[in-house]
């Protein structure tokens, strides 16, 4: 390892004096955009060779749902025996990393997001890669600029980069990945100069995936209907009841999770407790299980075979009206799921689970609306919408929420009803909580930056910094040339004078 770092900077070294400082940045935010995007391709990748794994297995739909007790069982093991018991997950952990620790992210969250989340996950767990995959990508960028020996600043601007190309990676969608990082990470004044860097990696990451990944594993849609303007009151009917939901996601999610958390028992035992509880959900509502995507693609296509019904329940129920319960079900579990499979040991985050969450929020939505006989709206258009209007609220970034979904149904033909919803809900939760649910209590201690430039310099400062309780002293006898010859021999400007 040493010789190839050694390589890499004598390599640098060079380059550095023959191109200009923004070249040296541009060719650095290169490298970091593909190395991020090859961890998100293995990442994605070893997640699908699981998934496909275990249901080429053929076994019984109970033993299935057992799979995710291994998973969370195997992320625990991991971390115990490989990761000293504990490791830092999510968005606020980068966060904290530029705001308390200079932007140097540990070399091990190049590679340990990857391995846990790729357990949690790819087994069953109900939650998302994308946390991981910007934790991979800033850890990428931090590491790649440490060893080019960059300013704090380009650390910062590298850190983003990295988490540009990880989303743009897993959605093949390079402008929210820019937007991403721009609205979410670098909170501090963002100048025009850092969107070139965050262009080109995004776009670097976003070609790892078009290449490598088949495009059954991109996550993208076809639009079957246009956007209508009469459907625009129901569209801001929508983001009302995405802006209370993603409130509901926020505060049922942590309250499941810290309870879980704080159990006093021992990991393993915690994760076999979480896997059990998962598999009792599943029985019921199977969408629940894993991150979800297939269950979306279908949603927003209009699609209504979706009810996999262990339980029976819902053939007991006229069919119109059980997809709106079974809809309505998945809205307000699916948080816990993925509160269960984060408390209980598992890594993930909640930018799938939350998207998830707003498909089905707006397919329940549009049927219910359709099982009147009054109205007649696009189930999938509104999937779609309610998608980036429960992004928008529960993750705090209304316009990586509006570019996602564009570039990922490979048109703006919604953008309209995007911004309307995606706006209303981001508005109604910042009434409530000014900060998202993964940063607010960080933030509530100083311990990150927030969108306040002069509270962030005021949190910055450490009081215990700044106190000084040792001072050079001379006795009231001795005279003015005795100062002066103190004064030239120590640095501080301030003396304590005493009576002898």
């Amino acid at each position: 390892m040493r010789p190839v770092k050694q390589l890499y900077q004598y390599i640098m070294l060079y380059l550095r004096t023959k191109i200009t400082r923004v070249q040296y940045i541009m060719i650095i935010a290169t490298l970091t955009g593909l190395f991020s995007g090859l961890a998100a391709v293995l990442l994605k990748s070893l997640v699908h060779f699981l998934q496909v794994s275990i249901t080429e297995m053929q076994v019984s739909r109970f033993a299935y749902l057992a799979f995710p007790v291994l998973g969370l069982l195997a992320t625990a093991l991991v971390i115990r025996y490989f990761f000293n018991g504990y490791i830092e997950k999510g968005i606020a952990m980068v966060l904290k990393s530029i705001a308390r620790r200079s932007s140097f992210i540990p070399l091990r969250h190049t590679y340990q997001h990857v391995i846990t989340s790729s357990l949690t996950v790819g087994l069953g767990g109900s939650a998302g890669l994308e946390a991981p995959i910007v934790s991979t990508g800033a850890a990428i960028g931090s590491n790649t600029a440490r060893i080019s020996e960059l300013s704090y600043r380009e650390r910062s601007l590298l850190i983003a980069c990295g988490s540009a190309a990880g989303i743009a990676a897993v959605f093949n969608a390079p402008i929210a990945g820019v937007i991403f990082a721009i609205e979410v990470l670098l909170t501090e004044a963002v100048v025009v100069s850092y969107f070139i860097p965050l262009i080109i990696s995004s776009v670097v990451g976003a070609l790892c995936s078009k290449i490598i990944l088949k495009e059954s594993s991109l996550f993208n849609f076809v639009l079957k209907e246009n956007f209508d303007y009469h459907n625009v009151l129901f569209y801001v009917l929508l983001g009302a009841l995405c802006g209370f939901i993603s409130l509901y996601y926020a505060r049922i999610f942590k309250r499941v999770e810290g309870r879980i958390h704080r159990w006093s028992i021992n990991p393993f035992m915690k994760a076999v407790a979480g896997g059990l509880m998962l598999m009792a959900l599943y029985f019921v509502l199977f969408p629940l299980f894993g991150e979800g995507y297939d269950s979306i693609k279908i949603v927003a296509n209009g699609t209504e075979k979706i009810i996999n019904d262990n339980s029976t329940l819902f053939s007991l129920m006229d069919e119109r009206w059980s997809l709106v319960v079974f809809a309505g079900l998945i809205v307000l579990l699916k948080p816990i799921a993925a509160a269960i499979t984060i408390g209980s040991g598992g890594n993930g985050g909640n930018f799938a689970p939350s998207l998830f969450t707003g498909a089905f929020l707006g397919f329940g939505f549009s049927k219910l609306l359709n099982n009147t006989g009054w109205f007649q709206i696009p189930d999938g258009n509104f999937s779609l919408v309610g998608m980036a209007g429960v992004l928008s609220g529960v993750m705090y970034c209304p316009l990586s929420a509006i570019f996602l979904i564009a570039e990922i149904t490979n048109g703006y033909e919604l953008f309209i009803p995007l911004m309307l919803v995606s706006s209303i809900s981001f508005f109604i939760v910042k009434s409530y909580e000014p900060y998202s649910m993964e940063t607010k209590r960080l933030a509530i201690e100083g311990e990150i930056f927030t969108h306040q430039k002069e509270k962030n310099i005021l949190t910055a400062i450490r009081l215990e910094e700044m106190l000084q309780d040792k001072y050079d002293t001379i006795p009231l006898e001795r005279k003015l040339r005795d100062l002066v010859e103190i004064v030239k021999k120590k640095r501080s400007q301030h003396f304590c004078s005493y009576r002898q």
